[in-house]
């Protein structure tokens, strides 16, 4: 009994290509020292992020420098933030490399469904509730290509793009989970218009369709 958790984490483990397995590793690392280089702005400037301007130290526990901004963000929070972006994917990626079809719907929600839904709440967010700042800017932080089209622009055309392309990763996970042959495309599709976020989909759609291919290969 206690060796069949081991075995299955290791058969888990396998099923991600090498180059796949040490981004996934990496990229967690990454969300961790990003997280770190954020925290580090808080202790120099007053104010971070203009967005939330309540969110800030008092002065007695700033340290007495102040470091200079990249647009709106100071250096540290911007690479801190974009190191988020380029490591979110790494989540999905480590949970379905961890616990694989242990969860309900298994592989198709790991890969495809939870970065649909985290999507969708991110565009939700961006365009409802996130107080903007002006004028926008290319270094808007956004989680996919399309996101940061809109995020530097505020053009409601690239949120409504957003929320098509995350509602085409929700009806690919649906297909994925009844098996039909089709899933593997759509997967692929919404992986490449949802990237970076969309990476975990674009490797399920890529296996998806090379399996389906091998099948019925004679």
């Amino acid at each position: 009994m206690t060796g069949f958790p081991d075995h299955r984490q290791q058969s888990t483990r396998s099923q991600l290509p090498a180059w796949l397995d040490r981004y996934t590793t990496v990229g967690l690392y990454g969300l961790l020292v990003g997280t770190g280089l954020c925290l580090v702005a808080f202790l120099t400037n007053p104010v971070p992020d203009p967005s939330f301007p309540w969110a800030t130290l008092p002065e007695s526990l700033r340290l007495p420098i102040a470091q200079p901004r990249i647009e709106h963000w100071p250096m540290t929070y911007t690479i801190g933030i974009w190191l988020w972006i380029i490591g979110f994917p790494a989540l999905f990626l480590a949970g379905y490399r961890r616990f694989g079809d242990w969860m309900p719907f298994g592989t198709p929600m790991w890969l495809a469904g939870l970065p649909a839904l985290a999507m969708l709440s991110w565009t939700t967010y961006c365009r409802f509730f996130w107080p903007k700042l002006h004028p926008p800017t290319w270094n808007a932080p956004s989680y996919t290509v399309v996101c940061w089209l809109y995020c530097s622009s505020y053009n409601v055309l690239w949120s409504n793009l957003a929320y098509l392309i995350a509602f085409v990763g929700v009806a690919a996970t649906v297909l994925a989970v009844r098996r039909r042959h089709v899933a593997g495309y759509i997967l692929l599709g919404f992986g490449v218009f949802a990237l970076p976020l969309g990476l975990p989909a674009v490797y399920e759609g890529y296996r998806r369709i090379t399996k389906t291919h091998g099948e019925v290969r004679p």
